[in-house]
């Protein structure tokens, strides 16, 4: 079985079962829902306590629940992305991702921000005008490493006071 059947299926039976994403999570537990939704559309794994219950929870047999746990060719997404909803994070770089890779250098340093040690949470945020999405991204920001330095050259990107 390829893991995207494996996705698949796990769609089929949240569909059948009418089951929310808060409840899979809730159920699967152990870590963010982002994190555990993302794991069942096959972006992330679950750690094998996780699996013992994506296993109970979905009905899975033992060589799903050993798909679930291996980790991930990521990147589902075609670019640019088709679906509106998605588009817009992108449209969202594209505008404004100068304009944050500019501000995070100037405060940090030369690097990144990693999507690795990544934390992300959403939240309905009510408001009279329509009810907002809150995002909130924090990842480790990651200084380059600049190779052969000697002497009083940094080795390191951050930011030089």
């Amino acid at each position: 079985m390829q893991r995207a059947d494996l996705t698949e299926k796990l769609l089929d039976i949240k569909r059948e079962k009418g089951w929310s994403w808060a409840h899979i999570c809730q159920t699967i537990g152990g870590s963010s829902p982002v994190l555990v939704t993302a794991a069942i559309l096959g972006q992330m794994k679950l750690t094998k306590p996780q699996v013992a219950e994506a296993v109970r929870l979905f009905g899975l047999s033992e060589a799903e629940g050993r798909l679930l746990n291996e980790a991930p060719y990521r990147g589902s997404c075609p670019m640019p992305p088709t679906d509106p909803l998605v588009y817009r994070f992108y449209e969202l770089v594209m505008v404004y991702g100068t304009t944050w890779k500019e501000l995070i250098q100037e405060e940090f340093g030369d690097g990144i921000m990693s999507a690795i040690d990544f934390d992300f949470e959403l939240e309905r945020e009510p408001d009279p005008k329509g009810d907002r999405v809150k995002i909130t991204m924090s990842g480790k920001f990651l200084p380059y490493k600049y190779y052969g330095a000697t002497g009083n050259n940094p080795t390191l990107g951050y930011k030089e006071e």
